[in-house]
């Protein structure tokens, strides 16, 4: 008995639709957790626990009462803030520089720019602390910042040298010819061009210093603790959904960070 074969097209669509269908569930498993948190803010359970046995707003009234994680907070937001200035000052030069010239050490300086990400962060956290600590720099700004550099500057390299990589640079030949300055050329021609991706890896590493908990819990636990770390002693000692609450705001604020960042230029255009 012969069987009719099926036709490439209905095969196609039925891979199709399973891809569909896996990238669907993908999606759940990945945002259920969040829809989770979300729900649980609104909970009306003394402790944390779902499902929730009522709808109530206490737990985001009670946020601006807990003074830990308001002090956190800012904590968070000016090592972020100052981060992110810093490492784009390093991480631009640099990329510029591992990209453009041919140098002795060129391999093992881009290696060392880009080793953080291999190091786990809690050896790194340690690694500061030995190095800091002697110094008198441990608890401060300074340290949690340090810290952050080190953790966040591969990201502005890695988005700044893919947009070089994928520019036409016959823009700043053509400033150079004219008699353009060096600096005028970058100022002017190159930076506009890199400028998405320059922005994608400031934007990532504010988020990931402001994130941050190991290291500075390492370097700063007592004297300037992030909000992260706020969050860590906080759900030490009580298991109610303030937390909760807390989480679904960070949530939104990322999300109007990478909104605005589509709005300004489009996240496939920053992140290419």
């Amino acid at each position: 008995m012969t069987t009719t074969p099926v036709p490439f097209k209905k095969r196609f669509a039925y891979g199709g639709l399973a891809f569909k269908v896996l990238v669907f569930l993908m999606y759940v498993f990945l945002l259920a957790p969040l829809l989770i948190v979300f729900v649980i803010s609104f909970s009306s359970n003394q402790y944390l626990s779902f499902p929730p046995e009522g709808f109530t707003f206490h737990w985001y009234a009670e946020l601006p009462k807990q003074t830990a994680f308001l002090d956190g907070l800012q904590t968070s937001l000016i090592t972020a803030a100052i981060t992110t200035v810093i490492v784009l000052l390093i991480g631009v030069p640099a990329t510029l520089a591992l990209d453009r010239y041919e140098f002795p050490g060129k391999a093992a300086l881009s290696g060392f720019f880009l080793s953080p990400l291999l190091v786990p962060t809690i050896v790194l956290a340690l690694g500061l602390v030995l190095v800091l600590g002697p110094l008198g720099l441990t608890n401060t700004y300074e340290s949690i910042v340090i810290g952050h550099i080190a953790i966040t500057i591969p990201y502005v390299i890695r988005t700044t040298l893919m947009s070089l990589q994928t520019s036409d640079t016959s823009c700043e030949e053509a400033a150079r010819v004219l008699g353009a300055s060096s600096f005028t050329v970058f100022r002017r021609v190159t930076l506009p061009i890199i400028a998405p991706g320059v922005i994608a890896g400031g934007v990532i590493a504010f988020i990931v210093s402001f994130d941050e908990a190991v290291i500075s819990l390492f370097v700063a636990e007592s004297g300037r603790p992030t909000l992260p770390v706020q969050v860590l002693r906080y759900v030490e000692n009580s298991a109610d959904a303030v937390v909760a609450a807390l989480s679904v705001i960070l949530i939104l604020f990322s999300i109007v960070i990478v909104f605005i960042v589509e709005r300004v230029m489009g996240l496939r255009t920053a992140l290419r």
